[in-house]
């Protein structure tokens, strides 16, 4: 029963781990100057739960790009953030006198402690990343005083009080966190500067007094006190134990609260110092322990590098100023070559020059009709296809018995039996329809009826003729008392023939009809539709188009009258 608990507890690790570094991907997200805006507003609060309102009013009066953010773009950050673990749903109760307010107060977020973290470390980031940062050297003679204070006050009989020890060890490791955190700092930017090779003099100049002397005296500062450190160090390990059991029963911090200590799911972060671990790390820092060189050596061992660099950048500009690296009138001059020279010779010093070779391909002819410039570059010019035979094997020769032919039979009869079931479903269809003539507003129509009735719909409007109607129609201009004429459809109609239906569409002003199908009502406002079989509705329409053929005949004849009586 062990092994399966075993197996499952490095993939817990990995899901923690993944969830941790997940918090972090607001900082790379395509909208990760609105998120940073956003998590320094709680950043900016302490156990405080904010709702979208008032997140929205703290980013208005910071201003910076999220002042054009809306209370739903917001929403989504919120929620996102939400999702990575940079921020949590907040438990506090809402009062509210109206459900709309209930609806804005409800969704309340406050920030975590990994958000918190993160977003901390970000800022100072963006604060200082490229500056140098000083290094406390100060605070190094500080922790060797703070050390043997300590030690004296162990070795006094009756020990130390455990409130004197507490407040010691713990300005002693915030001393020392301090230092190292700026000795790492500084050489880090001192690494990103001596990585550089294009320093000039003036750069040269000033990062050479900042090696020479600042550098310089850390060396010898850190060289002086660390042997006096690990000294004092090495009198105070053996009564380290019963120092951290003294400190324990005195404050015992959050691991003594009830319902943390005994809780694994409860993990408590002690402060620096009260550990043994966080002794050793200290210790680790000025004494070689277990082979492991000491910080302090490392230390050294930087700064020799660091020195070596300068003189690798002095010797690269020396080398530079009298010319002895420098290409420029050597590369003057074949560009000069190059801008004299005819096409073909510009070839053979380019390959003189650079060794570039132009490519071969032998056997690939390319197609006729994909003739290419010799001057077209290959980056531009078309892709040859050499076969995988001459391209592995260097032959054209076929290897092996031919493929059969590929048999499309299913996939035919697969496409056939589609169109037949379409076709039978456009059939039925137009059945439907033509059984629902007449009575649209009791009947309810499938989606494909409904379907092919807007198909057949488009099309008549598509091909509809507007035509005048009312006051001023026959002489095209409007009443006495100025009222514009009306519009008609004229010829509104369109047919299947393969379907044998037909759709026929008049406008009748105050009419309407409605459609109900599975899809939903349709309703048409002013339109009245009339469905028959093709054959019948081409009689029908070839009667009516001669009747109105007639009719602007006789219009017309009138017009001409009252023109020539007038």
């Amino acid at each position: 029963m062990g092994a399966p608990a075993q197996q499952s507890l490095p993939e817990t690790q990995r899901d923690d781990t993944w969830q941790r570094l997940n918090a972090y991907a607001y900082l790379s997200a395509p909208e990760r100057l609105e998120y940073v805006a956003v998590m320094r507003v709680f950043c900016s609060t302490l156990l405080a739960d904010l709702a979208v309102p008032d997140v929205l009013a703290k980013l208005a009066e910071s201003g910076g790009p999220t002042v054009a953010l809306d209370a739903e773009t917001l929403t989504a950050r919120l929620e996102r953030l939400v999702h990575w673990g940079a921020l949590l749903r907040s438990s506090h109760s809402v009062k509210a006198s109206s459900i709309t307010e209930y609806q804005r107060s409800r969704s309340r977020y406050q920030l975590s402690k990994l958000g918190e973290r993160i977003q901390r470390d970000a800022d100072e980031v963006l604060a200082g990343a490229d500056a140098a940062r000083e290094v406390s050297s100060e605070l190094l003679a500080l922790v060797e005083r703070g050390l043997r204070e300590l030690n004296d006050a162990v070795q006094r009989p009756g020990g130390v009080e455990p409130q004197d020890a507490l407040e010691r060890v713990s300005t002693l490791f915030v001393q020392f966190t301090e230092f190292a955190d700026s000795v790492r700092d500084f050489y880090a930017y001192l690494g990103q500067v001596l990585a550089r090779y294009d320093l000039d003099s003036a750069e040269y100049q000033g990062f050479k007094e900042l090696l020479l002397d600042y550098v310089e005296a850390i060396r010898e500062d850190v060289a002086f006190r660390a042997p006096r450190i690990a000294s004092v160090l090495e009198l105070l390990w053996p009564h380290l134990p019963g120092l951290l059991e003294r400190l324990d029963a005195h404050a015992r911090g959050l691991s003594g609260v009830p319902g943390t200590g005994g809780q694994p799911e409860v993990r408590v972060q002690r402060s620096r110092g009260r550990e043994k671990a966080d002794w050793e790390g200290l210790r680790g820092w000025f004494t070689d322990v277990d082979g492991q060189a000491s910080q302090v050596d490392q230390l050294r061992d930087a700064t020799m590098r660091a020195l070596q660099s300068l003189l690798t950048n002095a010797k690269r500009m020396l080398r530079s100023a009298s010319g002895e690296l420098s290409r420029r009138k050597d590369l003057l001059r074949l560009a000069r070559w190059f801008d004299e020279a005819a096409p073909e010779d510009a070839h053979d010093i380019a390959v003189a020059a650079f060794g570039l070779y132009g490519a071969r391909h032998l056997g690939v002819p390319p197609a006729s009709d994909e003739a290419v410039p010799a001057y077209t570059s290959w980056w531009n010019g078309p892709v040859v296809e050499v076969p995988v035979a001459l391209r592995e094997r260097g032959s054209r020769a076929q290897r092996g018995r031919a493929s059969a032919m590929e048999d499309h039979s299913a996939q035919k009869r697969h496409l056939q039996e589609a169109a037949r079931a379409q076709a039978e479903s456009r059939r039925a269809a137009a059945d439907e329809l033509r059984s629902a003539a007449g009575r649209f507003a009791d009947v309810r129509l499938s989606s494909a009826a409904l379907g092919l009735l807007l198909e057949l719909l488009a099309t008549a409007l598509g091909n509809a003729r507007l035509r005048r109607t009312g006051p001023g129609a026959e002489s095209g201009a409007g009443d006495l008392d100025g009222a514009a004429p009306e519009f008609g459809l004229e010829s509104a109609r369109s047919a299947d023939a393969e379907l044998g239906i037909q759709l026929t569409v008049r406008r009748s002003s105050g009419a309407g009809t409605v459609l109900h199908s599975a899809d939903g009502d349709l309703v048409l406002d002013d339109l009245e539709l009339e469905i028959g079989r093709a054959a019948e509705a081409t009689v029908g329409a070839e009667v009516e188009a001669k009747a109105e053929v007639e009719a602007k005949s006789e219009a017309e004849a009138e017009a001409e009258a009252e023109v020539s009586v007038s």
